[in-house]
């Protein structure tokens, strides 16, 4: 009888053994299956946030050319005011000048009128 004891003893701790093999190799598994998964979305979030930068890149390079051009756009409308002013302001100064020029003549020839005047007295 107590060779059954130890018999059937036996039996349960072979069987105990199989069974905890089994719930380490299935730990083993779950525990491949999570760094797997892991990995998966560690690549996949790489992936995702150098397309957003690549994005990003993108239009602020589109941002950067649109402040280029429209700083270009400005500084020749800038150029062609002053020109503008420029221009206007030397004919200003032309009229100006043949006014004064005028007057001056005019002036003058008064001047001689009343110098002519007061010799003949």
């Amino acid at each position: 009888m107590l060779r059954l004891f130890v018999a059937a003893a036996m039996v349960l701790m072979i069987g105990a053994t199989s069974y905890v093999q089994e719930v380490v190799k299935e730990t083993e598994k779950t525990a491949q299956s999570s760094v797997d998964a892991t990995k998966k979305a560690a690549k996949k979030a790489a992936e995702d946030t150098q397309k957003a930068a690549d994005a990003l890149r993108t239009e602020t390079k589109k941002a950067a050319k649109a402040t280029a051009d429209a700083t270009e756009k400005a500084v020749d409308k800038t150029e062609t005011a002053a020109k503008d002013a420029g221009h206007s302001a030397a004919k200003a100064a032309n009229k100006a000048g043949k006014e004064t020029e005028d007057a001056s003549k005019k002036t003058a020839e008064e001047s001689e009128k009343g110098v002519k005047k007061v010799e003949k007295q």
